[in-house]
C-alpha cells in the first residue's frame, strides 16, 4: 500500500491500531472508534499525536467533542458504492472546522480521487502500489472546476463571472 500527501507519494509516519492488544509506546496511531471509546485516557495521557478512524457505518457526529483531540481522522470507503465519507469529509471541514490530516482508507479509486479531494480529503492510502505516481499526479490534471472547493480556490462560474481586466478581444471597441 503506498500512502499519498499533498499530490506526492510520501512515507507514511502513522501506524494504525486495532481495536484490542497492546499500544505501541511510540509513534504516531490511527485508532477506530471502539479502541478510542475504550482507551480514551491511555491515548490521551500518551505524548504522541492521535488518529482516529471511522468506519462508514460512524458518523462524525459521534466524535464532534473530540475533534480537537485528533491530528488525523481516517474515513473508510469499505466498497465502490459506499459513499458516505464524501459527506463526513464534508461535514468534518466545513460544519466542524477539522484542520487536521483528512485521510481516504480503504477502496480509494483513482477516478473517485479527484472528487475525494474536493470534498476535503487531503491523504490517501492507495491499495495497488502500481497506480500509486497515477494518484500523485491526479491534482494537477485540472485546474478549474465546478463545484465549491474547501481549500477557497474559485470555481469555474465564480472565475467566469470575475470581471476581465485590461482584456480586449480582437473584435472589441475602445
Amino acid at each position: 500500500m503506498q500512502y499519498i500527501k499533498n499530490s506526492k507519494i510520501s512515507t507514511d509516519e502513522w501506524v494504525h491500531v486495532g481495536p484490542e492488544g497492546e499500544l505501541p509506546a511510540q509513534g504516531n496511531l490511527i485508532v477506530p472508534l471502539a479502541r478510542w471509546q475504550a482507551s480514551r485516557d491511555e491515548l490521551l495521557a500518551r505524548k504522541a499525536p492521535i488518529g482516529l478512524q471511522l468506519a462508514s457505518s460512524e458518523p462524525p457526529e459521534l466524535i464532534r467533542d473530540d475533534l480537537g483531540r485528533f491530528d488525523l481522522i481516517a474515513l473508510e470507503f469499505p466498497m465502490f458504492k459506499d459513499g458516505r465519507a464524501y459527506s463526513y469529509a464534508r461535514l468534518l471541514r466545513e460544519q466542524y472546522g477539522f484542520k487536521g490530516e483528512l485521510r481516504a482508507v480503504g477502496n480509494v479509486l483513482y477516478d473517485q480521487f479527484s472528487f475525494m479531494h474536493r470534498c476535503g480529503f487531503d491523504a490517501y492510502e492507495v491499495q495497488k502500489d502500481a497506480d500509486a505516481q497515477r494518484f500523485a499526479t491526479a491534482l494537477s490534471e485540472f485546474t478549474v472546476r465546478y463545484q465549491p472547493d474547501p481549500d477557497g480556490s474559485p470555481s469555474a462560474i465564480e472565475l467566469r463571472h470575475q470581471p476581465h481586466r485590461n482584456v480586449k478581444s480582437a473584435g472589441s471597441r475602445p
